[in-house]
């Protein structure tokens, strides 16, 4: 089954289009580590353009879902081998080759924000203060490269915009989690 899960918008005078998803914020913190000897649960990003998401840890298990995107954000929550058991922006998971998945990090503007008949966006600033000025709008959904993140702000690049975000308005990064 082939299915364009997400799309990415941005509103920046005249782009918009795709998709919104909903969500809840992840709340945990990056606390075992995995078969890789890397930190679990950890975000990654998808490498490639179309990516199966498979019931088990295996070409043998079904396919349930396929990513048609490459650069979507997922959390890797548990590691068997060479596969991934993944969970996406609305919860849905499953196993991915870990092939398929970079260590790029992205992150998608609050896709558990609801318009409910109302604009919504994620503000991106061009400094990382509250009073900084607005280089763009971003609705929900809107994916976007994450250069480095401060524990409350994110440097972010999205449809060619570079700025900041606040950390808590993104799903792709932990609450208070920073890197460079």
């Amino acid at each position: 089954m082939t299915h364009a899960k997400h799309s990415t918008r941005i509103l920046l005078s005249t782009l918009a289009a795709g998709l919104v998803v909903a969500c809840t914020p992840p709340a945990m913190a990056q606390s075992t580590k995995g078969a890789s000897g890397l930190p679990l649960p950890r975000y990654v990003s998808l490498k490639a353009r179309s990516v199966n998401l498979r019931v088990g840890p295996g070409t043998d298990y079904a396919v349930s879902w396929r990513f048609q995107k490459d650069g979507l954000p997922v959390e890797i929550i548990q590691e068997y081998d060479n596969w991934r058991r993944v969970r996406d922006a609305d919860g849905t998971e499953g196993w991915i080759n870990q092939s398929l998945l970079s260590g790029e990090r992205t992150a998608m503007a609050a896709p558990w924000m609801k318009s409910n008949g109302k604009d919504v966006y994620v503000n991106m600033r061009r400094d990382s203060l509250d009073s900084s000025s607005i280089v763009a709008k971003l609705q929900p959904g809107v994916v976007m490269r994450l250069d480095e993140c401060t524990g409350n702000w994110c440097k972010a690049e999205a449809g060619g915009v570079e700025g900041w975000v606040v950390q808590a308005e993104i799903w792709g990064a932990y609450p208070g989690e920073a890197f460079k």
